[in-house]
């Protein structure tokens, strides 16, 4: 029988953990998430993946599937937009019907001091046209080295998925997330209730009361 927990993953002799959870069957949560890097701009697209179907297991993001979709997409997003200026990563805020509709927020790194404030609409016209270039669905493999057409350079399995993806990307006019929004996304699902944002001068984290050093903060020990 499979013993890991949270999400966790059997590989046949340990549990292969989500973030942010270990233990020997995943079983503990970390008390302290650091999600600074989330406070970098953003822009959020859409794309639809066509050679996929939406399943009960994709609308539940703590499931091997949605998490073997994430990375997919992910691995995809990061050769399509290698070339943006300031690209950093993709992250997914929504799988919904429709093939797979993917909502994501594409990740930039913030802007160098004295950048114009245009710069973050020069970098989302960039994303659209460079999702555009490759939005024509191809016929690809596994076994295909490489894909036919404007996807040529988006090789394997990864590939398949390139070619479908952004068929009909947009930027969509969502409102920044909060930062107990945040928490809630990037803490652990069975237990993002505990967590709360906790803002240093450098740094924005995600802390439970087991967390050292914040107010009220609690003794907290093993069992």
């Amino acid at each position: 029988a499979d013993p890991c927990q949270n999400g966790g993953s059997w590989t046949g002799t340990v549990c292969r953990c989500p973030p942010n959870l270990d233990g020997a069957h995943c079983q503990f949560a970390a008390s302290t998430i650091n999600i600074t890097a989330e406070l970098g701009p953003s822009v959020t697209m859409m794309a639809r993946v066509t050679n996929r179907l939406f399943s009960e297991a994709l609308g539940n993001a703590s499931s091997a599937a949605y998490r073997g979709f994430a990375e997919e997409f992910g691995r995809t997003m990061d050769l399509i937009y290698q070339n943006v200026s300031g690209y950093r990563g993709a992250r997914i805020l929504s799988l919904t019907k429709g093939s797979v509709v993917v909502t994501y927020d594409v990740l930039l790194h913030p802007p160098t001091e004295g950048s114009p404030a245009s710069s973050l609409a020069r970098v989302s016209r960039e994303l659209l046209e460079t999702a555009k270039a490759v939005a024509q669905p191809q016929n690809c493999s596994h076994e295909a080295s490489r894909c036919p057409g404007r996807a040529e350079r988006v090789p394997g399995a990864a590939g398949r998925a390139a070619a479908a993806v952004g068929a009909r990307p947009s930027p969509c006019p969502c409102p920044s997330p909060s930062r107990r929004e945040l928490c809630r996304k990037y803490t652990p699902a069975n237990f993002s209730r505990f967590y709360s944002p906790y803002r240093t001068r450098y740094s924005l984290l995600c802390v439970t009361n087991c967390t050292l050093n914040v107010p009220g903060t609690i003794d907290c020990n093993g069992g």
